[in-house]
């Protein structure tokens, strides 16, 4: 049995100034964490208590489907340099040298490493799919840690990754994870929603992100009653039908006189016109990789035009630009359009035929498709045009969805409004395709004794993270006082609180509860120090386990309080019902955790 008076739980009664969100805060006042240096965290006895029990989880959920490695967090140089990725990752990876001059790091991932395995052991498709998976510390030299476990820059992840001989077995492996993953998250008692993601850096065709609705989450999603989320990187919705201003003269383009007037807002209120009536230009240089120099050059013209009251969304049309994006400079605004800032528009911009053929790629967002008699800058210092008719006066390269949603819209499959909020990450997976397989060299025969490329996927769950976004859930309904985990991942389940110790009828009654419950397969902690009740309470609040049993002035008449803080209940329980009552109610939690939700 654990004894509080024994274990080593430094509590604090206020936060350290800098800690930022309440689970940073309450982490460290639970004493849970403590902080070594910048995103770097020490897990003290009862942190790692819930971590390892949320590992638990993971290793049970993830064994159903795959097997378990440990890969060597330090890598050579080479097998990065391999898969291109040595020089991709930037200032985000941990580097350094060994005493012979030899460039190693520290991993940020593994994809690499089994692709180097699977080279070297896969031969054949009879020894397809194969699904490996670790748990294991990873580094990210983060330029802004932050936010307590949030943003770190060492960490534990589960990585997996999948080989499959085609995308019909990737499916499946994908698939697998996808229910692997809602069962690990629904057990860990989490409130999550599963949302369509941007693939990244991780590249591969789709991927999908389990996330929390949090105030302290950095990524933003969208979801509705009808089932559907994703991130605001891919996120889309339907829009209500705008009526069109009526045409003005002949209908064709109109040069309109609007002295000083640059902004949308300027301009809407000259011309006494809406912004959803109006064209936004943004303009931007795209620095494009080595293998695009030679047929469409090293820098890239990239026009994009919105409707005026929308804007634009950079995750969009990075996958569109194929490289990094920077804002045009004046003079080459002037190359592009002849004109300066403000009064930039689409007519006279000339546009590349193709997306892969040379010059400015021009890009319409799909909510100006079909629009009519629109306000636009006429590349004319001090003029606008009316009349603008995409398509008819002017053609872009190809029309796509680059905006970012509003809150309110319509959801794109059953037209219900969507939410958008602040959410973190827990869990992630991704369509690799033959991205590392290829660049690497690792192939198979198949049935029919050819050579072809095993298809990978790669899946992993931020192990911190669900302790993180499982308080900064519970904390978020006690306003940031408090939190209580869910009995799956709590370092205690339930704790029995004496409230005088210096009693000893109700010492001897907490002794025996404590026991009863230990041998009925709770997890208790017995909460024996010689401290006020008032303090004891706080504590045990303060260190979020789920259940209290108080042993009070009730014992004389044969009861004890139950306080129940998942539900938010206190009772009277006689002491020979105690037992059963509490693993009853740890049962019934553990079989019917949170569902999911895209609520």
């Amino acid at each position: 049995m654990h004894r509080w008076s024994q274990l080593f739980i430094p509590t604090l009664r206020e936060a350290p100034a800098d800690a930022e969100v309440a689970s940073h805060k309450l982490l460290l006042r639970a004493g849970y964490v403590r902080q070594l240096g910048a995103g770097i965290y020490s897990y003290l006895f009862l942190g790692n208590r819930s971590v390892n029990k949320i590992i638990a989880i993971v290793r049970e959920e993830m064994d159903k489907i795959g097997q378990e490695f440990f890969l060597p967090a330090l890598n050579p140089k080479d097998i990065w340099e391999e898969s291109g990725r040595w020089s991709g990752m930037g200032d985000n990876m941990f580097r350094l040298k060994d005493r012979k001059g030899a460039e190693l790091c520290l991993a940020m991932t593994h994809e690499e490493i089994v692709t180097d395995i699977a080279r070297k052991e896969l031969r054949s498709y009879k020894q397809l799919p194969q699904i490996w998976y670790q748990i294991q510390t990873k580094f990210r030299d983060e330029p802004r840690p932050k936010a307590g476990l949030l943003r770190v820059r060492q960490f534990i992840m589960k990585d997996a990754y999948s080989f499959d001989i085609d995308e019909a077995g990737l499916d499946v492996s994908y698939n697998k994870h996808d229910r692997a993953y809602r069962a690990i998250f629904t057990r860990c008692g989490l409130n999550f929603v599963a949302v369509e993601a941007d693939s990244g850096a991780m590249g591969g065709s789709a991927s999908q992100e389990f996330m929390v609705y949090t105030e302290a989450g950095e990524d933003l999603i969208a979801s509705s009653t009808s089932g559907y989320a994703a991130n605001l990187e891919k996120a889309t919705s339907q829009l209500a039908v705008i009526e069109a201003l009526a045409p003005t003269g002949d209908g064709l383009p109109e040069l309109v006189h609007t002295p000083g007037q640059r902004t949308i807002d300027e301009v809407g209120a000259f011309l006494s016109v809406a912004p959803v009536h109006q064209i936004k230009t943004m303009a931007y240089m795209a620095e494009l990789p080595a293998s695009d120099h030679a047929k469409l050059g090293k820098l890239r013209p990239i026009v994009v035009f919105l409707r005026g009251d929308h804007s634009l969304n950079e995750a969009k049309l990075l996958i569109i630009a194929g490289g990094e994006l920077r804002p045009m400079t004046p003079e080459e605004l002037e190359a592009t359009f002849k004109a300066p800032a403000g009064y930039l528009g689409p007519i006279g911009v000339e546009a590349a035929p193709h997306p892969k053929k040379p010059g400015t790629l021009v890009i319409l967002d799909k909510a100006l498709e079909g629009r009519t008699n629109l306000i636009a800058g006429a590349n004319k210092e001090e003029y606008h045009l009316r009349n603008v008719i995409p398509m008819r006066d002017f053609k872009p390269t190809l029309v796509a969805d680059v905006r970012n949603i509003i809150e309110g819209e319509l959801d794109p499959i059953g037209g219900q409004p969507l939410r958008l909020g602040k959410a973190v990450e827990i869990g992630h997976i991704f369509k690799l395709g033959c991205k590392y397989t290829q660049s690497m060299g690792s192939s198979v025969l198949n049935r029919d004794g050819k050579e072809v490329t095993p298809v990978m996927g790669c899946y992993g769950i931020g192990i911190e993270r669900i302790l993180t976004a499982a308080i900064e859930s519970s904390a978020a309904a006690n306003e940031g006082s408090s939190y209580a985990l869910h009995p799956a991942i709590a370092p205690f389940q339930v704790v029995v609180t004496i409230t005088n110790v210096g009693d000893a009828a109700l010492s001897a009654a907490g002794e025996k509860i404590a026991a009863e419950l230990e041998a009925a397969g709770a997890d208790v902690l017995l909460d024996d120090r010689d401290e006020r009740a008032g303090v004891k309470f706080k504590d045990a609040d303060l260190v979020g386990i789920p259940y209290r049993i108080n042993i009070g002035r009730g014992v004389a008449e044969g009861k004890v309080e139950f306080v129940d803080r998942l539900q938010s209940i206190t009772e009277e329980v006689s002491i020979q019902d105690i037992t059963s009552r509490v693993t009853s109610q740890i049962t019934s939690t553990l079989r019917n955790p949170l569902p999911a939700t895209a609520l």
